[in-house]
């Protein structure tokens, strides 16, 4: 066997304290009744143990969610033999051994050589036990390590069912706790909301050590050499354990109700969770940028007590004049310029040059940026002077100005933490920002990290995250909105579960700070909307009220508030706002009627109004809106394994809709009819409905249909949205529900779970794109305005093109207009009223479409983009075979020709086990999912992703061409 064991070095020659990996061990995994024993590992969890052992099948294939429940009613037990680590160890005195697991998921006992050490209940904290005593003498025989996990979901049960434990109603006119799968449990636990399931995945429940672990032994001993350069977790000296390092760049005088003054000098506040085995009475550390020629003078730290049982808190600051570094900026705004900040604490500096032997010295990648998120009163100037409606602010700025923020809501990578693979988050973040996005949410330019996820890794190494995501956001440009992990539901105010909260959420604020991208900090996701409810209907609705407002007004925006001046907090992913921030004070439904406050959010899963544009809402940001849709028939042949499973309502495929949610353990979901109906509603009302002689082709068209609409819809609203940035609404974000998968089934994601994209992906690289054109169409009124939008801080000058065409591909009428857009605004290109005097004259609505493109000088290269308005739905339009032809190229080019009609959406097919996009070589853009017109064709190249592609060779034949005409056609 294979003993890992790493030396954390003061010098080549010259070692310090012992680092074990607990990964080194023989682990074992057994059931309660001992039944099954089978090979464990670290990190894992038991179903991916179980899999390895062949006990199970691959939890994601076919039922399995259903058929493997009986992995979550068990309780599981990892044993590994400690020799390996006791053969080596020395027994001291004077050291201490501390055993430190970043991530254990989630209730569950630990032993030590037969010595109980804790009890554990949150799978979002970093736990760290001196194990000292319990080397002196094992407890019998038993010299192992034992952490023995109690099944989450009877563990939420045994809670909840407690006399004292808090009741939370569901009745129709408000759920304070939505049940998805497992129901009655997930408020009561801190571990991942999904994992008890959701509308968009499965409930699996895992259990095991889902990050790394160590024994770290700590000396007195006193040794000399020059300073480690410690790159590896933990960071260590001899008699040192740096359990954490959080770095908060921020401007003098800032914080989260003051707005930086965006010329006074930048603050690197450096604060260390340090563990000593020694008392250091003058320790210091010295920062230094190496770009920018920049080392501090030795700063104070202050003294560092001798104390191995708990972190002990010490801060320093580093003041830089505001024009030296570049500022980091989103990647559609400017560069994500970052700066290596090195670190060295030296706990006993010496008169002599360079640090002593007890120093560490870390290199730490960061940024300066301001970020604010603007929630005060909109002036009466503005209001006057821009037509502002009345009403709060609610838009981030970067850096002092504000800014369009577009992206998606991320979601866990996978249902199993522990085989989250770094280049499958690569591929999702790089995805995003292909795709134009800049933010992201719960957290592409913004992202959201949802809050019923998990708090995303910062970096492979730090707190043993195994993947990259902060510090890739860093890299990429991406802003990251990010939330405490609350979410659809309210939560148990005690005591207990806040001792335990505390903890988690000053550990994740703290470890992120160091983010650039990082935006703010939700307290939730969705629960003032529940709590609103819960109040305005429940008897004692203001007793719900009143604890939501001591947990996510005061308690949580205190504790992150205390650990960052760079990042504002807010209580709610979707909030009415505040009446003020410093005291922090939340709106409710204190406004004015007529007045905007807050953010919004859009759900309508009525398929005759997805594009009627009154139903959309006006709002300053819109958070989270979606429809869902299936995924490819390529991503269900990796889970259906039986020829009659692949119809779109096959027993397997509706039991993996879980939307709308069973509610509780009903197996199938059965109100998965009325999810289905609504995609396949929204299918025959917009498109042809898919029906041909070949079964597999006719679910593989229903398959993409879905998709197709989905793109359509919220193409839609993310132009109406845009739209709203120069209006009154002063729209300033829209996130899209949702950027990725967790499995492969019904959901709102624009990426599949393999990483292949979905039409919507590819219609976000359109409609993110810096300057848009787009038609509003008010069936009502028959009127219809086409507007040029652009979210540059630049007015951009451009031309756009209006052509109709008839379904041949013949050329109607063109018009060429130039125009110029201010910043953050629109342009009007068309405005007619009457349907019979905005067609070609003469032509029915049936035969006819409108082609809209721009032109225009953005950000020193040409760009172009372009929309599509059909005056009646695609399903009763006059389509004609378009006979689309391709030629296959090197390097996997393809040009596409229509040499009949217009291929209405035509889509390229890259085959199974590969993984990647379509670039247009003429844009420089991604691109599938367009109208192809005769004597314009199309030529694309395939760029794989070689790290995610099972099949790195694909035959040119088997990528595989579509439109709206093969729904009704082989």
């Amino acid at each position: 066997m294979t003993i890992f064991i790493f030396w954390t070095l003061l010098a080549s020659s010259l070692a310090v304290a012992r680092v074990f990996d607990l990964s080194g061990l023989q682990w074992t995994l057994k059931n309660q009744n001992g039944s099954i024993i089978v090979p464990g590992s670290l990190p894992s969890q038991a179903h991916l143990d179980l899999f390895e052992a062949g006990i199970i099948n691959d939890p994601l294939l076919g039922i399995n969610e259903f058929t493997e429940r009986w992995v979550i009613n068990d309780n599981w037990t990892y044993t590994a033999d400690l020799t390996p680590f006791t053969q080596i160890y020395q027994s001291n005195a004077s050291a201490k051994t501390l055993l430190v697991f970043y991530g254990i998921d989630t209730i569950a006992n630990i032993t030590f050589a037969g010595y109980p050490v804790a009890w554990v209940n949150n799978q979002f904290r970093r736990y760290t036990f001196d194990v000292s005593d319990c080397l002196s003498s094992s407890a019998g025989e038993d010299n192992n390590l034992t952490i023995a996990f109690e099944s989450a979901w009877y563990y939420g049960l045994n809670v909840s069912m407690r006399p004292d434990a808090e009741y939370f109603p569901n009745t129709p006119m408000v759920s304070t706790s939505n049940n998805f799968e497992y129901p009655n449990v997930r408020a009561w636990i801190r571990k991942i909301d999904d994992d008890f399931g959701w509308d968009w995945g499965p409930a699996f429940v895992p259990s095991g050590i889902y990050k790394p672990a160590y024994l770290v032994t700590l000396s007195e001993s006193e040794l000399r050499g020059p300073a480690s350069n410690a790159t590896s977790c933990p960071v260590t000296s001899s008699s040192i354990l740096l359990d954490e390092t959080s770095i908060d760049i921020y401007k003098y005088g800032q914080n989260s109700s003051v707005a930086p003054d965006q010329s006074a000098d930048w603050i690197i506040n450096v604060t260390f969770g340090i563990r000593s085995m020694k008392l250091f009475e003058k320790p210091t550390v010295i920062l230094s940028i190496p770009e920018l020629k920049l080392t501090s003078e030795p700063l104070n730290l202050g003294p560092i007590p001798a104390n191995a049982d708990e972190n002990t808190y010490l801060s320093v600051n580093w003041s830089i004049p505001d024009n030296i570094p570049e500022r980091w900026y989103p990647i559609d705004l400017g560069n994500p310029k970052l700066y290596n900040l090195i670190v060295t604490l030296d706990p006993s500096p010496s008169q002599g040059e360079g640090p002593s032997a007890e120093s560490i010295t870390q290199t730490i990648t960061t940024g300066f940026r301001t970020i604010q998120l603007l929630q005060t009163p909109y002036s009466e100037e503005e209001i006057a002077s821009r037509g502002i409606t009345p009403g709060d602010q609610w838009h981030f700025a970067i850096n002092g100005k504000a800014f369009y923020s577009k992206g998606t809501n991320i979601i866990p990578f996978d249902p199993f933490y522990s085989r989250i693979r770094p280049e499958a988050a690569r591929w999702i973040l790089e995805s995003a920002v292909k795709s134009g996005q800049n933010m992201m949410t719960r957290i592409c330019s913004l992202a959201s990290i949802w809050g019923g996820g998990i708090y995303q890794p910062s970096d492979a190494a730090t707190d043993g995250g195994l993947y990259a995501f902060y510090s890739l956001c860093d890299e990429l440009g991406i802003l990251a909105w990010s939330e405490l992990i609350f979410s659809d539901s309210l939560s148990p105010i005690n005591d207990f579960f806040l001792e335990s909260v505390e903890p988690e959420v000053r550990q994740n604020v703290r470890r992120v700070n160091r983010h650039p991208s990082n935006v703010q900090w939700a307290g939730g996701n969705e629960i003032e909307g529940i709590v609103m409810a819960a109040n305005a209907s429940l008897a004692n609705g203001t007793h719900y009220l009143d604890e939501f407002v001591y947990m996510f007004q005061d308690y949580l925006h205190d504790i992150v508030l205390s650990e960052t001046n760079s990042v504002p907090y807010t209580d709610c992913s979707t909030t009415q706002g505040v009446l003020s921030l410093d005291p922090y004070v939340l709106r409710f439904a204190n406004g004015t009627s007529g007045y905007i406050y807050g953010n919004t959010e859009r759900y309508n899963y009525n398929a005759s109004e997805a594009f009627d544009l009154t139903t959309y809402p006006v709002g300053r940001f819109v958070n989270e809106f979606g429809f869902h849709s299936m995924p490819s028939f390529y991503s269900w042949e990796e889970v259906l394994e039986n020829p009659e499973d692949f119809a779109f309502n096959s027993s397997v495929v509706m039991s993996r809709d879980h939307h709308p949610p069973a509610g509780d353990l009903s197996w199938p979901n059965p109100n998965a009819p009325q999810g289905q109906y609504q995609m396949t509603s929204a299918v025959e009302l917009w498109l042809p409905t898919p029906g041909t002689l070949d079964s597999n082709q006719t679910f593989a068209q229903w398959c993409w249909s879905t998709q197709l609409f989905q793109s359509m819809n919220m193409v839609a609203e993310i132009a109406w949205y845009r739209r709203g940035a120069g209006l009154g609404e002063n729209n300033l974000g829209s996130l899209v529900w949702q950027l990725n998968d967790i499995w492969q089934g019904v959901s709102w994601s624009a990426i599949e779970y393999s990483g292949r994209w979905k039409v919507l992906q590819y219609g976000m690289a359109t409609v993110y794109s810096p300057v848009i054109i787009n038609p509003f169409w008010f069936p009502g009124n028959e009127s219809l305005t086409i507007l040029a939008t652009s979210d540059r801080w630049e007015t951009v000058n451009g031309t756009a093109q209006l052509t109709w065409y008839d379904w041949s591909g013949n050329a109607i009428s063109s018009m060429s207009t130039p125009f110029s857009i201010p910043t953050l605004n629109n342009s009007l290109i068309y405005e007619g009223i009457g349907l019979d005097t905005i067609l070609p004259f003469g032509y029915n609505a049936k035969d006819v479409w409108l082609l809209m493109n721009v032109t225009a000088a953005v950000d020193n290269r040409l760009m172009t983009s372009e929309s599509y308005f059909t005056p009646v739905s695609l399903a009763y339009a006059n389509l004609i075979d378009p006979q689309i032809a391709v030629i296959a190229g090197d390097n996997y080019t393809f040009i596409l020709s229509a040499k009949g009609g217009v291929g209405a959406w035509t889509w390229l097919d890259h085959p199974s086990g590969t993984i990647g996009y379509f670039l247009d070589l003429t844009t420089g853009f991604p691109s599938n999912g367009y109208y192809l017109i005769p004597g314009i064709d199309r030529t694309v190249q395939f760029i794989s992703s070689v790290e995610l592609a099972t099949v790195q060779s694909p035959d040119p034949a088997d990528f595989v061409v579509r439109s709206l005409w093969n729904n009704t056609h082989i």
